[in-house]
């Protein structure tokens, strides 16, 4: 494996193909790896599975036509409850839909990274989960109490992206934000994981001046990572405290977009026509993205 995992995103989204499934970490409008969705969506790659925690990635690869399959927990702008294209993706049919409870999603995640067929679990019994997924089975403790559980499958994935706050060129990485989410799972869960950064350092010291704080920041194995892409301000429009917070008036005005004629066209001209420094320019540069308030949530 290399030692020097930097590469560039062109470079990142070259190695993806057709028909994989990708899992995309970050929670709703928070720390995405947007940067690489944007570079996806600049490409010619379609008939994708999404595993997510979905925010306004999932809206514009439904937008663009990316997604054949979406495996989901959730789709929202959290300010914005629901994210207005992958609303009329699922309005209008067409595209396989895999809607989990949060903690389902997390399970799946789980028991892949584990390296096991699946995992035991209380969370979408008595609900329509077996009725909308016939292949989701039960299983009975094999202990004195023999409770029914549901045996949670395993949510393999390709290709992990995410977005973190450092990272070096070997792989080693740090969320220096209040949530690691459950970047960890997904970065366990894949076979390639691919990593966007803030920062990017020569070599990150994980136990520098006796921290346990730096440590603790770290929370997947760099040997889980294939690359790193130096990115900054690449979770726009989404948040990445506590560098920035997400833009809210790009937000909206994206949402506004998807009520207007043609307007996923009009905003990917707008904002995808280039490369990332064209985007970051057309938002308002770094100094803007870094001047967005983090909130309190």
């Amino acid at each position: 494996m290399a030692l020097n995992k930097q590469l560039g995103a062109q470079d990142l989204v070259a190695q993806l193909r057709d028909g994989m499934t990708i899992g995309i970490g970050g929670w709703g409008p928070r720390r995405k790896p947007m940067a690489l969705v944007r570079e996806i969506l600049r490409s010619d790659l379609k008939d994708l599975t999404i595993v997510t925690y979905g925010g306004p990635e999932v809206g514009m690869l439904c937008a663009a036509g990316k997604v054949r399959k979406l495996v989901f927990g959730f789709v929202s702008l959290d300010a914005i409850p629901l994210e207005p294209y992958f609303r009329r993706a699922r309005e209008a049919g067409g595209m396989d839909i895999c809607e989990l409870d949060e903690g389902m999603l997390q399970w799946g995640l789980r028991a892949a990274a584990m390296r096991l067929p699946f995992l035991p679990t209380r969370v979408g019994l008595a609900s329509d989960v077996h009725a909308r997924y016939p292949d989701f089975k039960t299983i009975s403790s094999p202990y004195a109490d023999g409770e029914t559980l549901l045996a949670m499958p395993a949510l393999h994935l390709d290709v992990a992206l995410l977005h973190v706050d450092q990272c070096d060129r070997l792989g080693n990485s740090r969320i220096l934000g209040p949530d690691p989410y459950f970047d960890d799972l997904f970065a366990r869960a894949a076979k390639r994981c691919y990593v966007s950064c803030e920062q990017l350092h020569e070599r990150l010291d994980l136990g520098e001046h006796g921290s346990t704080d730096a440590a603790r920041a770290n929370s997947f194995e760099r040997y889980l990572v294939t690359g790193v892409v130096h990115a900054p301000g690449g979770a726009h429009p989404t948040s990445c405290a506590p560098h920035y917070g997400w833009d809210m008036k790009h937000l909206k005005q994206y949402c506004a977009s998807a009520e207007q004629e043609n307007g996923w066209q009009a905003y990917a001209n707008d904002y995808l026509a280039g490369g990332e420094s064209d985007y970051q320019a057309r938002v308002g540069g770094a100094a803007h993205i870094g001047s967005l308030p983090v909130t309190a949530i």
